[in-house]
């Protein structure tokens, strides 16, 4: 059975051309490699870019998009099927549902809150499922450094670590994906 990797990412229209390519790149390799691609449901930013560049090449996607955006112009004719969530909350309970993967790209407030919540989720022993942040230039750094006082005063242990992969090139995501083993994350107090 196929599997299904989750994106987390920007909906900006204002970045550097790097991180479209980056999310072309990735919806491309995510259908070349066999995986279908489960998103936000819209086709702007680097969503309608990783989106449209994974249908373009055979994936399966699946769009989810909150209500409040419903009609508003922004869904993407290229996918496979799109679905209306009550609100955010929904949306990424149905997301996180569909996933065996998740990945965040670059992103903003929103790919903070999506990513977040699969970790926590998965930190409580909902899911096993795979986490991978995409570290271009170092982006995420200035975040793991947050982590790092985390652990360095005791808000969390550095068993933590385990959680999630960091990758800083779309290959390593699909490899990190194609050999992961689900294990239970056990919290150690």
């Amino acid at each position: 059975m196929k599997k299904t990797i989750c994106v987390y990412c920007s909906s900006s229209n204002h970045l550097d051309k790097k991180f479209y390519d980056i999310a072309s790149a990735l919806g491309e390799k995510i259908a070349t490699e066999g995986f279908d691609l489960v998103y936000g449901g819209s086709n702007v930013g680097c969503m309608g870019v990783v989106a449209t560049s994974a249908a373009k090449h055979g994936a399966y996607v699946t769009g989810i998009m909150p209500k409040v955006f419903e009609n508003c112009g922004i869904e993407n004719p290229n996918i496979a099927k799109s679905i209306i969530a009550e609100d955010m909350n929904d949306r990424k309970i149905q997301m996180e549902n569909l996933a065996d993967f998740f990945v965040a790209l670059p992103g903003s407030f929103g790919t903070m809150d999506e990513i977040f919540q699969v970790i926590v989720t998965k930190q409580l022993g909902y899911h096993k499922k795979g986490i991978i942040f995409l570290n271009i230039d170092s982006f995420y750094n200035p975040l793991f450094a947050m982590f790092e006082n985390f652990y360095k005063f005791g808000f969390a242990s550095e068993q933590n670590k385990e959680l999630f992969h960091i990758a800083t090139t779309v290959d390593e995501i699909i490899d990190y994906c194609k050999n992961y083993t689900e294990k239970e994350f056990t919290l150690k107090r």
